[in-house]
């Protein structure tokens, strides 16, 4: 395929910002997922086109497709093509211009500075200048979405950023393995100790998951997903006014976005 291309790897909810905006600004961006995604963000995930074929997050759709052949026409159609690609082998084929390593998995899954002429990661488990060519500040804070050139990003600390005074209480985990399966939607409103979903245990019983605090169900794993214990399963927005959030492309992810574009455009622009 023929044509200056963005590789993005990974298309979670931060993930699915930077395509957004790359797409945004008229680059052609593929994405490359595993065939399991386990976003919670599912509304503004474009790796959701895994399971259902199609996925559209603020009117950009993503398509899954079967091979590297049907890239062209997706492009074409003004869409982002997914790929079923954990290992990102079609980057060779392809050729890209520059890959994102948007996985966010907080260390390399294998993405190498001679990928593309240009490679950028996002968050922890890269250094720039060695691992890749850029790396992006996750972190909330006064760094969040810096460019680094040299060395690394702020080390993975395990606490969510604070929304509406609230941290680690409004991410919930499995308290058990089992089979995941929801009771509530994304976009309720849920008080606290209310059970928002069931985790099937192999041993036949159900182990109730209840929400930590109440507020609107921003991010709730996909009905069905097997998980092991300590899996991230939910997020929970305190704040009841921000229903339009669960569906939209957050404040975080588009910071981060607006740094991958900065870094890219010159780039793409002057090849």
């Amino acid at each position: 395929m023929e044509t200056k291309l963005v590789i993005v790897r990974g298309g979670g909810d931060l993930a699915t910002g930077t395509v957004h905006r790359l797409w945004s600004a008229g680059l052609p961006v593929l994405v490359l997922e595993a065939a399991n995604p386990a976003a919670i963000r599912r509304q503004v995930a474009v790796c959701e086109a895994v399971y259902d074929g199609e996925a559209v997050v603020e009117g950009m759709k993503g398509v899954r497709i079967a091979g590297t052949e049907e890239a062209r026409r997706v492009l074409d159609a003004g869409s982002v093509p997914v790929l079923v690609d954990p290992r990102g082998e079609a980057i060779e084929k392809l050729r890209p211009v520059a890959v994102v390593d948007a996985i966010l998995a907080k260390k390399n899954m294998g993405t190498r500075k001679d990928m593309a002429p240009l490679t950028v990661a996002l968050g922890p488990g890269f250094e720039a200048g060695k691992d890749v060519d850029v790396v992006i500040e996750t972190m909330r804070g006064h760094n969040l979405g810096r460019v680094i050139r040299r060395g690394c990003a702020i080390p993975n600390t395990g606490i969510p950023g604070n929304i509406g005074g609230y941290t680690a209480e409004r991410v919930i985990h499995a308290p058990e393995a089992g089979i995941f399966r929801n009771c509530r939607k994304i976009g309720d409103f849920v008080e606290a100790g209310e059970t928002i979903a069931r985790i099937e245990l192999q041993d036949g019983g159900v182990c109730p998951v209840p929400a930590r605090i109440s507020g609107l169900l921003r991010g709730l794993l996909r009905d069905g997903y097997p998980i092991p214990k300590g899996f991230k399963i939910a997020d929970i927005d305190p704040r009841k006014g921000e229903f339009e959030n669960c569906f939209t492309i957050s404040d975080k992810a588009r910071c981060i976005a607006g740094s991958v574009l900065e870094t890219i455009v010159p780039f793409f622009t002057s090849i």
